[in-house]
């Protein structure tokens, strides 16, 4: 039987919605965090694959093989990033650093170590790093999308009080487990729907605009910069965020700075030499023609030359030909007058006496 324990409230909308961050079914509980991951996982892969062989001309098979190792680094280096800057939590009992059941993953850090599995696996399996890349970018968006409504259930990833009209609250955040630094008794900003919309729409861009990248990998230098950009904006509403440890920097926001620039960068590198490229082929083809131009019309005039020296030669043999006959007929001719003069003096053998 469904149990509901917990409530989120939008005030000002007036929606009220009884949930619970888990599903339990007798024994047997699972968490919608974790439904919903796998849930976007899931189309990610579906549409991954869709594109893959298709526009991207990658084996499916090889393919499945990046999705993979990818998945598998990516909760390893989204737990150990989580970790690293939550050591407090996990250094009297680190066993618990394994229990990623009850929360504790960092995006980065799943990125991270995808794209490190990613870029291992291509090369194992021949496949280009750009595209697999640009479909992962694609795939991220999707499941980013979905997955950020995990927050919604487990009533965090939310952001300072606000007075918009979509502001939320819940027992959990009136009760100040998931964040600080807020009026627990007034609404606060649904960062796991901005983040949601952001990749949404990004997903959207992103997808027509694959079909006119310009290189492998592009796509993925766009996802960075668009997710990057997104993030830094809405980190700075937030009330969980992790911090460099003796700084008031957030990590997420630094880091998403860091990635909007190097994305650009990056992005108007590779465009810059292509477009140089391209100049350096436009300078070299023109001369190029020109003397295959020039080839071409002395082979013409040679074959023209050829074509009249051999007529000439024609009309020299037809000549001497026609000299020949002549000749033999102006003997033919003698020769008949002789037979005619002899014919004639045997005829009259006494004219001339």
């Amino acid at each position: 039987m469904l149990q509901l324990a917990n409530w989120i409230e939008f005030p000002e909308l007036g929606i009220h919605l009884d949930v619970d961050r888990e599903i339990t079914f007798g024994s047997f509980s699972i968490k919608w965090y974790g439904v919903l991951i796998a849930l976007g996982m899931i189309l990610a892969v579906i549409y991954a694959l869709y594109r893959c062989k298709k526009d991207y001309k990658i084996n499916t098979d090889h393919f499945l093989d990046v999705i993979i190792g990818a998945v598998i680094f990516g909760i390893i280096g989204a737990r150990l990033y989580y970790v690293i800057f939550s050591w407090d939590q996990y250094k009297d009992n680190p066993i618990s650093i394994l229990y990623i059941w009850e929360g504790g993953l960092a995006i980065y850090g799943g990125i991270i170590g995808g794209i490190i599995a990613a870029i291992l696996i291509c090369r194992w399996r021949k496949i280009k790093i750009g595209s697999a890349l640009d479909l992962g970018g694609l795939g991220l968006l999707i499941g980013q999308c979905l997955g950020r409504w995990g927050n919604f259930f487990n009533q965090e990833a939310f952001g300072g009080n606000t007075d918009m009209p979509w502001g939320m609250t819940g027992n959990l955040i009136q009760m100040g487990v998931n964040g600080s630094g807020y009026d627990p008794s007034l609404p606060v900003h649904p960062c796991f729907l901005y983040e949601s919309l952001w990749c949404a729409i990004g997903f959207i861009l992103l997808h027509f605009l694959s079909k006119k990248r310009k290189f492998d990998g592009q796509v993925f230098i766009w996802y960075m910069a668009w997710y990057g950009l997104g993030r830094f904006i809405i980190e700075g509403f937030r009330t969980d965020s992790l911090y460099i440890p003796g700084t008031g920097i957030r990590v997420s926001q630094l880091l998403a700075a860091l990635i909007v620039i190097a994305a650009v960068i990056v992005n108007f590198y590779i465009m810059a030499r292509i477009k140089k490229k391209r100049l350096d082929e436009a300078e070299y083809t023109p001369v190029f023609a020109e003397k295959e131009t020039e080839a071409e019309m002395e082979s013409i005039k040679n074959d023209i030359e050829e074509d009249e020296n051999k007529n000439q030669e024609a009309d020299i043999v037809e000549n001497q030909e026609d000299d020949t006959i002549l000749k033999d007929t102006e003997i033919n001719n003698d020769e008949n007058s002789e037979n005619e003069e002899v014919k004639e003096d045997k005829e009259n053998p006494d004219s001339e006496k």
